[in-house]
């Protein structure tokens, strides 16, 4: 069971975007860092395990040309073997920064040919595989950022082709590398899922084809691709051979958010029905197959969720934000 804990109040409410929650832990300096969008600015937030504010700082997308300042599309923490990266992304390119937000060290500016004439550029979908960060564009490809252990010389080492329509959102697992071994997924607003081993060059494994809805949010974890759709379901295919096992009515409107708590295998699925689920997934040993358990609802009345994380790798804890809500709200387990 959970309870309702205190509240994070914000300076401004949160965007009504999917995925629009970043939370990194600091268990050596006891502290978790919590990013939202709010339009053309993200919020950077330190909070203390009661969930007292300890700092705020904002940031906002670098300045051009253009009349009304450019929206952001995702904030999102990115943890490397060997450095913690905050990478924003926006209308205008992607923007990398300390973890703390207080220097920015990289800025890649998007270009005409990522959109069409009739369409919005933007970035967006943001993941760490061993020393790369991937982001999504609205082109559908995908940039490969190969990330040093200190400095600013960042470069842009690859750009992976698997799909048509707009990046929603990238995930990935800590098996990168191995031989044969999906550790990436990559989703889009047609639905469909492409499945990547990540290594010096990126390799696409499986294609799962789409069926005519948006996946917003997706998770990987052991071999198992978790997906979030525009109609309410998660459904749960094997990364290696992209075969459908599990298909839940989760929701009653679109899925907004998926999180996974990956040294139990906890989901946390989020949408804009106002509920909240976790749900425990397995693989049986003898057949294979996977299998899901449910575990919790929370109901947050009134609320738009756009974003929800655990707050900790053992999943006794999580976070939410809401379209128009001025607050993180905190649960954790009684």
């Amino acid at each position: 069971m959970f309870r309702r804990e205190r509240s994070i109040p914000l300076r401004s409410s949160a965007a009504a975007l999917s995925n629009n929650l970043s939370v990194l832990q600091l268990p050596a300096r006891d502290l978790t860092h919590f990013g939202v969008v709010h339009g053309p600015s993200a919020q950077l937030l330190s909070a203390a395990p009661e969930g007292v504010p300890l700092a705020q700082r904002q940031l906002h997308v670098k300045e051009g040309a253009g009349v009304s300042p450019p929206l952001i599309t995702q904030v999102h923490w990115c943890v490397l073997p060997f450095r913690v990266l905050l990478v924003l992304t926006s209308h205008r390119g992607i923007q990398m920064y300390e973890s703390d937000g207080s220097v920015m060290v990289y800025w890649h500016a998007l270009d005409s040919g990522d959109a069409s004439s009739v369409q919005a550029m933007f970035a967006r979908g943001i993941a760490a595989s061993v020393h790369f960060i991937c982001v999504g564009t609205c082109s559908g490809r995908v940039l490969v950022f190969d990330i040093p252990a200190k400095g600013p010389n960042i470069v842009l080492s690859e750009e992976l082709a698997g799909h048509q329509t707009p990046i929603t959102d990238i995930a990935t697992e800590r098996a990168q590398g191995q031989d044969g071994v999906a550790d990436m997924v990559t989703a889009d607003d047609s639905g469909v899922l492409c499945v990547w081993r990540s290594g010096p060059e990126f390799t696409l494994l499986t294609r799962i084809p789409g069926f005519g809805v948006p996946c917003p949010s997706v998770q990987l974890w052991q071999g198992i691709v978790a997906a979030g759709y525009g109609n309410g379901q998660v459904r749960l295919y094997d990364a290696s051979t992209g075969a459908l096992h599990v298909q839940i009515s989760a929701h009653a409107r679109t899925i907004s958010a998926l999180d996974l708590a990956p040294e139990v295998g906890k989901l946390l699925s989020a949408a804009e029905d106002t509920f909240v689920h976790i749900w425990k997934l397995n693989r049986n040993p003898e057949s294979g197959s996977i299998e899901v358990e449910h575990c919790h609802g929370e109901c947050v009345s009134d609320t738009q969720v756009c974003g929800v994380r655990f707050c900790d790798p053992l999943g006794s804890s999580f976070a939410v934000t809401g379209y128009d809500l001025a607050e993180i709200l905190r649960f954790g387990t009684v």
